[in-house]
């Protein structure tokens, strides 16, 4: 970054040192740089005049020009106010005020025309302006002709040191008085602002500040916003590039142990999507270059047996493979799975947990070093030092958001050529968000539900229909099934969200005594080996019904449980509520969800529960979470690190994203290093940025 860009913020005028530090702890505001990089909001409008008969109660700001008379104090004590009149040709509004009297007294000429700027109140049933702002229409003409005023986004300590919208753009006005178009030197290449129609970097910083019409502004936006996504793109692909030409692991031929397994095991026929991704997958592996592939898949579309066999790839190759899940009920539900469906062949396969005792972990760190396991399955316990592979050939790593990316490195080091990485997640995620978060790795999606998969019927329901809801659960419970009830618990601490929770259980303990029922109840509060307890009294059919929070959200599979009963369901996100629904769908029976909430729900609470009763499809759920939530809320499914995006929503400019990918992937097919002339100040600016802010740590 230029020299002046790096400036210290308290250098400018009007800043100094303790505006400076509410800059620094607000907004992270530290330098020139900095400030210029923060962008409004939104625009006001103040080229349009509404006259004074136009204006009607709670309306937005607007703007008047007229004149102003008859300034009088009205009220006594601490209720005085000062009171005038604003007149313009079709009639005539009172102004009020409140507070900081003296400066207005002889501030105003009867004889001028005024600007008036502000938000009508009503005030004695009576239309009026609260502290607008005002001043000469000479003044305005001269200072905003053609302009959209920018408004920036503040915070009360913000306020209380003269640093609102106003205060910040009056700190720009002084900044750019300063500015120059060698200050801003360009970081796109030439061939894309021309192919994609962009004004300058310098332009376009000053527009999006003080445009002067809504097609410098548009324009501005534009540029900004493709200049945003196309770095992270090029920074992305450029990651994926290198990793493609890392060394990796090929694999030979297919043999016994995946053969043995399709033709005698395979207990479903594939889906269509399985088998494509199986192909991409062995495709990878045959590369020479080390695999990091995503796989996407809805909850039950099969990505635990597109595992399996990815993993007998590797063992027919003489390596080993290893399996890492979040929980310890995952680890272990996926060690007797995978146990189960190769327990007459001659694999051997481990689990490796926390809580494994002292002794049989000794024997499997043996085995694992002596090449004796071929497949070992575990929590983040995998990755402890004293874990060592004889020959790991891939890691496969299930709900991957849940583990940080220092823990997936130390992984993938425990071979002296990086084995395979398979990340496989439940959570659907938006293709911009995808493109975005994951635009390093090589992306299959499993869109298919495996044969004999009955989608989970979804309704909704108010208090009103309680007995309702009863009397269905025993109607399940009489034919073997059982039921998960789901409380909100949005915080561990929230003692009311605890109280109904046990509210709730006992009330379905009232309802369903014992001994003819069994009610069971998990949440976070209950230590692990109680939790674990009373799951595992679910999953072997103990109890009849699991009251909970959403610690069964991930992990458990019970194909008996066939009813998903959520309370409060206005109190999740639409993501959040399609994993819960899918603990249940598992077995060969309907099953059905139902959401609860009360009579009164919000504009967003109504959408994202019309959206689960209408569809099953976890992809067009997660598109409409990104448009209710937008991205940021979003971007947890990956804790490497999301985007602090200053100008771009990921929600709604899908067409820019995928216009900034395209021209990041043509520019570096061309020049994989930055090294040619046009791209030098492309390279210059990521260059200078990783030292300053480690942009490529963000991206990475």
């Amino acid at each position: 970054m230029t020299s002046f860009l790096s400036t210290p913020i308290e250098y400018l005028k009007g800043v100094g040192p303790e505006k400076a530090n509410v800059l620094k702890k607000e907004l992270e505001i530290f330098t020139f740089g900095d400030l210029i990089k923060y962008f409004p909001y939104k625009y006001v409008d103040r080229t349009k005049f509404y006259a004074v008969t136009e204006i009607y109660d709670t309306q937005t700001y607007v703007q008047l020009k007229g004149k102003i008379s008859g300034m009088a104090y009205v009220g006594n004590g601490s209720s005085k106010r000062l009171t005038a009149k604003f007149t313009d040709d079709t009639g005539s509004i009172e102004l009020v005020w409140f507070k900081g009297f003296k400066w207005l007294e002889g501030a105003f000429s009867p004889a001028e025309t005024y600007v008036l700027y502000g938000k009508p109140t009503e005030f004695n049933k009576k239309l009026n302006f609260s502290h607008p702002e005002l001043e000469p229409f000479t003044t305005f003409e001269n200072k905003h002709s053609g302009i959209f005023r920018a408004l920036y986004n503040t915070t009360e300590k913000m306020k209380n040191k003269s640093l609102d919208s106003k205060g910040i753009a009056r700190l720009l006005e002084t900044l750019f008085l300063q500015v120059r178009p060698e200050h801003l030197p360009e970081n796109l290449p030439q061939s894309i602002i021309q192919a994609y129609r962009l004004i300058s970097r310098y332009e376009a910083i000053q527009k999006i500040h003080f445009p002067k019409t809504i097609e410098a502004q548009n324009q501005a936006i534009r540029r900004l916003k493709f200049e945003e996504l196309f770095l992270i793109q090029i920074g992305m692909i450029k990651n994926k590039i290198l990793k493609q030409k890392g060394r990796g692991i090929v694999l030979g031929s297919l043999g016994k142990c995946f053969n043995d397994f399709y033709e005698n095991y395979l207990p479903f026929q594939l889906t269509n999507a399985q088998k494509k991704v199986l192909k991409e997958i062995r495709k990878d592996t045959l590369s020479g270059h080390q695999m990091n592939r995503l796989l996407q898949g809805d909850v039950g579309s099969g990505k635990t047996m597109v595992a399996l066999l990815s993993l007998l790839m590797v063992v027919d190759s003489g390596y080993q493979g290893a399996l890492m899940a979040p929980t310890e009920i995952l680890a272990q539900q996926h060690f007797h799975e995978v146990s189960r469906l190769l327990q007459n062949m001659d694999i051997r396969v481990e689990l490796l947990t926390g809580s494994t005792k002292a002794k049989a972990k000794k024997e499997i760190l043996l085995a694992a070093e002596n090449n004796e396991i071929q497949i070992l399955i575990g929590t983040h316990a995998l990755i402890e030092d004293t874990v060592k592979f004889a020959n790991l050939g891939m890691a496969v790593i299930d709900e991957q958001h849940r583990f940080g990316v220092a823990q997936r490195a130390k992984l993938w080091k425990k071979n002296s050529i990086p084995p395979h990485v398979l990340v496989m997640t439940a959570t659907p995620i938006p293709r911009t968000l995808a493109m975005t978060l994951y635009g390093d790795l090589d992306v299959s999606v499993l869109d298919e539900l495996p044969p004999g998969r009955k989608p989970v019927t979804t309704v909704h329901y108010s208090e009103a229909h309680r007995l309702r809801v009863l009397g269905f659960i025993k109607e399940q419970i009489q034919l073997g099934r059982q039921i998960y009830i789901v409380y909100p618990l949005i915080e561990e601490s929230e003692k009311s969200d605890m109280k109904n929770l046990m509210e709730g259980f006992e009330h379905i303990s009232t309802n369903f005594p014992l001994p003819e029922y069994r009610v069971s109840v998990v949440h976070g509060k209950l230590k692990s080996a109680d939790k674990d307890a009373e799951m595992q009294r679910f999953v072997k059919g103990e109890t009849h019904i699991m009251v909970a929070t959403t610690v069964i959200e991930v992990g458990v599979n019970v194909p008996n449980a066939s009813v998903m009963i959520i309370e409060n369901a206005e109190r999740f996100g639409l993501s959040q509520l399609h994993q819960l629904r899918g603990r249940v769908g598992r077995g060969a029976e309907q099953s059905f969800c139902i959401l609860m909430t009360s009579y009164k729900l919000s504009q967003d609470g109504k959408k994202r529960i019309q959206t689960m009763v209408d569809t099953n499809d976890g992809f067009k759920i997660a598109e409409v979470d990104l448009q209710l939530r937008g991205p940021g809320e979003l971007e947890g499914t990956r804790q490497s690190g999301g985007y602090n995006l200053k100008i771009a929503n990921l929600a709604t400019d899908t067409p820019i994203l995928e216009e900034a990918r395209k021209a990041a992937i043509l520019t570096l097919e061309e020049d994989p290093l930055l090294q040619k002339q046009e791209n030098y100040g492309l390279h210059k600016y990521l260059s200078e940025e990783s030292s300053d802010k480690g942009i490529w740590a963000k991206i990475s």
